[in-house]
């Protein structure tokens, strides 16, 4: 059923006049004549009784135009739904504590009257992430996904630059230092556990302790991000390495220090992932603030080589 007919039908018989009706809809008197004579042969039912001062109601149109009024209403309601900002924009930041989800909270905190909902893919890769993307699960993500790895469709937007810094306990070698060179961290066990085979984060760890010379590794079973800070705060040894906008929190007695990376700076490649031609307008207005409130990043930094410059 042609639903701009039913809309016709409803038109004259609220006014009552085939050419009211056309003056509402913005069509032609001949336009309505032929949505309406559609209708009637689509029901087979006369709908309207013409006379000289306009037309009324048929049984057959009574009994209908309820009908209508609530298909209607239904269709408005499915448009409405799905209308860019009438519905929360979805967005993966990947892990709760890391800098894409406090960036995206800082947003929230500054634009309160925007309406978005956060989840965590956590179990998936950048692959499966854009996948999600694509097929509507979710309307964005925080991915590190090479240029060429970005399926048709999407588009990827590199706007948080997450420069890496050292997390030691107050018993550890470089404790003190202001800030230290990846060079340093040779001969230093480096533990970051929950690193998940075939994720990009696993790719940049990879990448990085090949360029350096590290031994990073996630060895052991991961008992939580306060399990990871007991051990550190009693470890004259071991370190990790965190973004400088991701939030861990410690008892104060364990006195664990964020140390910068320079010389270079290691930096992670958060990019947004996107529908192309998503109008959503928190996406923009998220883009925006994410454009304009970026972390700083020196001019030393390095990233993979499979990152996009």
């Amino acid at each position: 059923m042609d639903v701009e007919a039913l809309r016709t039908f409803v038109a004259v018989a609220r006014n009552g006049q085939f050419q009211a009706a056309a003056d509402e809809l913005g069509i032609s008197q001949q336009a309505v004549s032929k949505r309406i004579a559609a209708l009637e042969r689509h029901v087979e039912a006369t709908l309207l009784v013409r006379a000289a001062r306009g037309s009324r109601l048929s049984p057959d149109g009574q009994v209908l135009l309820p009908h209508a009024k609530k298909v209607l209403a239904a269709v408005e309601q499915a448009e409405q739904a799905v209308r860019p900002g009438s519905r929360p924009l979805r967005i993966d930041v990947l892990n709760r504590r890391i800098s894409p989800a406090q960036a995206v909270y800082r947003f929230y905190r500054s634009h309160p009257e925007m309406n978005l909902d956060t989840v965590t893919l956590s179990k998936e890769n950048a692959a499966q992430a854009a996948e999600a993307v694509l097929e509507g699960s979710v309307d964005a993500s925080f991915r590190a996904l090479p240029a060429d790895r970005v399926p048709a469709g999407l588009s990827a937007e590199r706007l948080l630059d997450s420069p890496m810094e050292l997390l030691v306990g107050p018993g550890h070698p470089l404790a003190d230092a202001p800030r230290v060179r990846p060079a340093d961290l040779v001969g230093h066990r480096i533990w970051i556990p929950g690193i998940s085979p075939g994720t990009e984060w696993a790719e940049f760890y990879q990448e990085m302790s090949e360029v350096f010379g590290l031994s990073i590794d996630a060895l052991g079973p991961h008992f939580g991000d306060e399990a990871l800070m007991d051990a550190l705060a009693d470890s004259a040894s071991l370190a990790t390495l965190v973004g400088s906008g991701d939030r861990y929190l410690w008892p104060r007695n364990h006195d664990l220090r964020r140390i910068p990376l320079h010389d270079p700076t290691p930096v992670y490649p958060h990019a947004l992932l996107f529908r192309s031609g998503d109008l959503h307008p928190v996406l923009t207005a998220l883009r925006d603030h994410l454009r304009a409130t970026g972390p700083r990043v020196p001019p030393d930094v390095w990233v993979p080589d499979w990152a996009d410059r």
